[in-house]
């Protein structure tokens, strides 16, 4: 089932904003795109890094052809997907009307914080957004939270979104950098590589000056709401309309319970939890109950907050480097990252990838999986402490 704070949200919002018709969405659907460049890796190694210190990307140029066309914001993407896995909200800005860059609110909180991040989309977004409901486009048949849906799953809510596979997305969240890295990385795992985080987020978008929208349209309530029942057809077994975005689902981008078990002996990949020190060691209890406290046996730990600046922003390559380096992690052996429910693995991944590694693995399940399967073993600075 969708998420029931969203659905609760859609309900009240429906009684005082009627939705949209069904013809704007088809009109919507109607329009043709440009399609951008494919993203080109960025070698591995150490000795690269010292060229890929560089901020988020800023504005471009808005030159455009004699025919209107739309090269040059093609070529400002391209230059983003060379080296970046963000960018600025002065880039945004200056591209947030064209029509191939598509523009979502991610954002999630954890359960004690008690915040409903539909009705703060509602209340600001910014301007064109659309709402991704990380909970509701997710694994319905799953009792872990948010876990990847099926790929026919993920095509079907996110062609009720309206978007498409000539599309560039932007996603950001209300924290900063923090469940946005989460959709970033879906839509990676689904073959989608014209996605970029929003550097510093909502945050930072108002910090630069930019306005938010204060309502959400009937047309984009309508979408959200497709996609919510979109979701909830396909693990029904329904038929669900014609599908704007086709998937290519990566499977070198996701680890299950099984192989992460199976690493604890043959070490392929370097672990790396993106928990708190003190989850780790498991000297405080997990948030969830009846979930053990510690660690995978062999992994490390970073915790997902040194990947940011003061600002909540991703930190400069120099400083990324130096955070792996601390920990022993080597950036020439392949990684698997985890966090409590699959979110903030996701912000490893995005540090990480502006180090030009962009092949990291996240394992879905995570500690809330781990944790509390009684076959895996659990690691514990505690326990280790009094042996």
């Amino acid at each position: 089932m969708a998420s029931s704070l969203l659905s609760r949200s859609l309900s009240a919002l429906r009684s005082i904003c009627p939705p949209a018709s069904s013809s704007t969405i088809a009109a919507d659907s109607a329009k043709l795109f440009m399609p951008f460049s494919k993203r080109r890796r960025v070698p591995n190694g150490i000795s690269r890094f010292s060229s890929l210190v560089r901020p988020a990307v800023g504005p471009t140029p808005r030159c455009r052809s004699a025919s209107g066309g739309l090269r040059t914001v093609a070529s400002a993407i391209h230059s983003a997907a060379h080296h970046e896995p963000v960018v600025s909200a002065d880039w945004l800005h200056a591209n947030l009307r064209e029509p191939d860059v598509k523009v979502l609110d991610a954002s999630w909180y954890m359960p004690d914080e008690q915040r409903n991040p539909f009705q703060e989309y509602q209340v600001a977004h910014i301007p064109g957004a659309l709402f991704f409901d990380v909970d509701g486009i997710s694994d319905q048949t799953s009792k872990l939270p948010h876990m990847l849906p099926s790929e026919e799953a993920f095509s079907a809510a996110v062609s009720a979104l309206g978007i498409y596979n000539k599309d560039g997305i932007v996603v950001y969240d209300g924290k900063g950098i923090f469940s946005a890295a989460r959709v970033w990385w879906m839509f990676r795992m689904f073959g989608h590589n014209n996605v970029w985080v929003l550097d510093g987020g909502l945050p930072q978008w108002r910090a630069s000056g930019y306005d938010v929208e204060s309502s959400a349209s009937g047309d984009a309530v309508l979408k959200v709401s497709a996609a919510s029942e979109a979701i909830e057809k396909v693990y029904r077994g329904h038929l669900v309309g014609s599908s704007t975005f086709e998937t290519k689902f990566q499977p070198h981008l996701i680890r299950t319970l099984e192989q992460v078990k199976a690493n604890i002996e043959t070490q392929e990949y370097q672990h790396i939890d993106a928990r708190s020190k003190a989850r780790f060691d498991g000297t405080v209890p997990e948030p969830r109950k009846g979930i053990r406290s510690g660690h995978v046996p062999g992994s490390k730990c970073i915790p997902f907050a040194q990947m940011l600046d003061s600002s909540n922003m991703l930190l400069p390559a120099n400083e990324l480097v130096k955070r792996f380096e601390e920990e022993g992690i080597s950036l020439d052996r392949p990684v698997i990252t985890s966090c409590g429910t699959g979110v903030t693995a996701c912000l490893l991944a995005l540090g990480l990838h502006r180090l030009g590694k962009t092949d990291v693995a996240v394992y879905d399940g995570s500690w809330t999986e781990w944790g509390s399967n009684a076959d895996t073993p659990v690691a514990a600075a505690a326990a280790a402490a009094s042996a």
